[in-house]
């Protein structure tokens, strides 16, 4: 038994503790998948935008105070200002681990988003949802998007470098569990499947 054997018998291997500890988010993923990949392309867009507001708003409070605390500096003598900007460290610290803990409760429903998305331009050439202000501006910008009438049609296919691109991936178990191992700040080379013509593209299942 080499060093390292004995050592991964005396505290285990650190990459299966890593492992144990996210399967069950990926678990929360695929079941959280079932529930959105059944809305409607609008329905799904509005979830999104609904997360995005969740996050922000349970930070509003600390950002509107500290908006305050920073607008009062100017008429704050020289001497007192510190107190001040320890507050306003404070706040921005408490707004950090706040985001922090949103976007761990909320990532399960966040990766699924993105697995059904993947999974509807895989499978559909062109996609449709009313419109947008967003929608309108990224038409005037690229080829992919076009507006007919008060839709927006998303294609699933681009130019890039000259080549036509068609997107076919809809995520794998093991490309959500790197994707899980990237947001909480760990370094992975996320492993894809082989395409059935032997590239490793992650083609869909």
């Amino acid at each position: 038994m080499n060093f390292l054997e004995i050592i991964t018998k005396l505290f285990g291997n650190k990459a299966q503790k890593d492992m144990r500890a996210i399967q069950p988010i990926v678990d929360k993923i695929k079941a959280q998948y079932e529930t959105i990949d059944a809305l409607s392309h609008d329905e799904l867009r509005a979830h999104s935008y609904a997360l995005m507001d969740k996050l922000q708003e349970a930070v509003a409070d600390r950002k509107n105070r500290i908006a305050e605390l920073k607008a009062s500096i100017e008429g704050t003598p020289i001497e007192k200002r510190e107190k001040i900007y320890n507050e306003v460290d404070r706040l921005e610290k408490e707004i950090k681990d706040e985001y922090e803990r949103v976007l761990n409760e909320i990532l399960p429903e966040a990766y699924a988003i993105v697995k059904s998305a993947a999974r509807r331009f895989a499978q559909n050439e062109k996609i449709s949802v009313v419109a947008t202000d967003l929608d309108r501006d990224l038409a005037a910008q690229y080829d992919f998007i076009e507006i007919a009438g008060i839709h927006a049609i998303y294609h699933n296919h681009w130019m890039a470098g000259g080549n036509e691109i068609t997107w076919d991936m809809i995520h794998y178990d093991v490309q959500l569990f790197g994707g899980v191992v990237l947001h909480q700040g760990k370094i992975a080379e996320v492993p894809q499947r082989p395409h059935p013509r032997g590239c490793a593209c992650g083609h869909r299942q």
